[in-house]
């Protein structure tokens, strides 16, 4: 990974940690006490040593010391419960706070957006990436405090009593972090290639998973399976090396502070034989000091070796926040909008428009045109012309360039949460959540009674569907519409954007996917729904625009005809060679056409 890359995440790491709350400070202050708290211990359990074995004292002397010990080691143990409590609650912390914000820009982001990625990238960075920040804010920054503040408190025991041996520890403490940091180098780029191929695996799995049906049916099930097994074992060895770095590292410390301590012993070792005569203040090395600094010295390396052990929770931190900071910081297209919308009717005017995708490569344009209150207007052209991303546009899903007004202000500067109040939205792909149809259908508005919603059923020719069921209203919809057909689907959908009761509905082939049956329902419904009410609709169904005030006629991003059905039928262009190579069955015959005052 680029070093300046790998700064900018650890910068965005730590910008993070306000999440955290008090928690993460009040861990840190923990630790530190935990690390006072041992010191007390160590000083007793030396007394008592020293008094029993050199000064022969008698054990009664020593009662006190004994039982202040025993609650040192209990007091002990409560206060590292109480860290590793305090710690979780604010790795907790900082997961629901990301979390939130990851689901709430995509909310922002919208559709337009998350379509660049199957549904299980998204699944894994929200839940697998987001996971893996835990141990980073509830371990490994804690960890980094005491790292520096119990080694220093050790040290300052250590010194007055013997230099040398604050000697010794204050050398060979360098050696721990070296070589964690040089073990660990690449820990950073494993787990980013970690999280790649998870993502990968993840958005995989999840779409062969809903296409099983569709898979089994062409006999593609087999090949998938092996597919899906080459990628897992991708994973696996990907996962492997990590967990080797991590490994490698902890046996790395681990052996350092033998070696460490194991100098430290020698040196006192020696001392009381005789052989060395140094590192005192002119007083002979008692057993007290001895066993107070050797009874300290593994504890002076056990925050280096967590720090050590921990350092793989920063690599892995580091490998989830490259996709979560390029998501946040990923540019809205209508971020900045806040003025009202002006009351009245909407009218919609483009004036040299140019649709532009998220990354900014122009999808459509230029192009002008105006929609007017209750004006009805239909979409057509080859696939690839534009038409949806100028329904996104609309719907503040992509940014654009040029001119586009709502009642003369630009779109830009509307609140978009209040603007997109004030439209209807019904595609091809029935959307329908988990939970009951009157929750489906008030998609949080609890204003609508229960009459209200009858009526949009009746509406969209689906109430008899649900009377037939026990529960009526409160019938339950299962995950992607289980339990319906498509036409049921898309009739309740149709049901819920009546419900809204929007003055401009802006309608992505409505009847496709539908049995005659059910694409004359949802036809007749709308029909009759857009009686007093705004309409932009993308088709591929000439014969269904005889109700429609305009056509327009998208090829190549820009409009290259406009007028009624009666007009662009006579006129040379697109409009009429779609016409010319439209089947028998599915062309507009002639009384559509009378009745649109077109051919006589």
């Amino acid at each position: 990974m680029d070093k300046s890359l790998e700064k900018q995440l650890a910068k965005w790491l730590r910008d993070q940690q306000g999440a955290c709350g008090a928690y993460l400070k009040f861990s840190m202050c923990l630790g530190v006490f935990n690390g006072a708290l041992l010191v007390a211990q160590a000083w007793l359990l030396a007394t008592v040593l020293h008094g029993v074995i050199i000064d022969a004292a008698p054990k009664a002397q020593f009662g006190y010391h004994v039982v202040g010990l025993a609650l040192l080691i209990a007091l002990r143990a409560a206060v590292a419960f109480v860290r590793e409590r305090v710690s979780f609650e604010a790795g907790k912390r900082l997961r629901t706070e990301v979390r939130a914000a990851v689901l709430n820009k995509l909310d922002r982001l919208g559709p337009a957006f998350i379509s660049g990625k199957p549904a299980g990238a998204w699944a894994s960075i929200v839940l697998e990436q987001v996971e893996d920040l835990h141990d980073f804010y509830a371990r490994y920054l804690p960890q980094m405090s005491l790292a520096g503040f119990i080694p220093l408190i050790i040290l300052c025991c250590a010194f007055p009593l013997n230099w040398m041996a604050g000697l010794i520890l204050l050398i060979t403490a360098p050696l721990i972090p070296l070589f964690m940091i040089l073990v660990g180098m690449g820990a950073a780029d494993a787990n980013r290639r970690n999280f790649s191929a998870l993502q990968q695996l993840s958005g995989h799995f999840m779409d062969r998973l809903k296409a099983l049906s569709t898979l089994k049916l062409f006999n593609r099930a087999a090949a998938e399976e092996q597919a899906i097994a080459k990628a897992s074992e991708e994973f696996r060895e990907r996962t492997m090396a990590v967990l080797r770095l991590a490994f490698l590292s902890s046996a790395v410390l681990e052996f350092f502070a033998a070696v460490s301590i194991a100098v430290l012993a020698v040196y006192f070792g020696f001392s009381y034989l005789g052989e060395l005569n140094f590192g005192h203040y002119g007083v002979p090395i008692s057993l007290f000091t001895g066993m107070f600094i050797l009874i300290m010295a593994p504890e002076f390396y056990q925050p280096l070796r967590d720090l050590g052990s921990h350092y793989h929770a920063k690599a892995q931190a580091i490998g989830a926040a490259e996709a979560l900071m390029e998501l946040l910081n990923a540019p809205e297209p209508l971020a900045n909008g806040a003025q009202p919308l002006p009351v009245g009717d909407i009218t919609i005017r483009a004036h040299n428009l140019k649709v532009l995708s998220m990354d900014g490569v122009q999808l459509a344009g230029p192009l002008s045109f105006t929609i007017a209150p209750q004006q009805k207007v239909a979409l057509v052209g080859p696939s690839g012309a534009g038409k949806t991303s100028l329904l996104n546009v609309l719907l503040g899903f992509l940014p654009y360039e040029g001119e586009l007004t709502v009642n003369g202000v630009a779109l830009r500067e509307l609140d978009i949460a209040a603007w997109r109040t004030q439209l209807g939205w019904l595609g091809q792909s029935p959307q329908l959540f988990y939970g009951s149809i009157a929750d489906n259908l008030r998609m949080g508005n609890e204003q609508l009674s229960d009459e209200q919603l009858w009526h949009c059923l009746a509406q969209a020719h689906v109430a008899d569907f649900v009377r037939a069921q026990p529960e009526g209203l409160a019938h339950q919809i299962g995950e992607f519409s289980a339990g319906l057909s498509v036409g049921q689907a898309q009739r309740l959908s149709l049901a819920r954007t009546l419900a809204k009761q929007a003055p401009l509905l802006l309608l992505d082939e409505p009847s496709a996917s539908l049995d005659s049956q059910n694409e004359q329902w949802v036809l007749a419904a709308l029909q009759q729904a857009l009686s007093d009410k705004a309409c932009l609709m993308i088709t591929h169904r000439l014969d269904q625009l005889a109700s429609m005030d305009q056509v327009w006629v998208l090829a190549d991003g820009a409009i290259v005809q406009q007028g009624t059905v009666a007009q662009l039928s006579e006129q040379e262009g697109v409009f009429q060679r779609m016409l010319q190579e439209l089947p028998l069955q599915a062309s507009l015959d002639d009384d559509e056409l009378t009745s649109a005052g077109g051919i006589q």
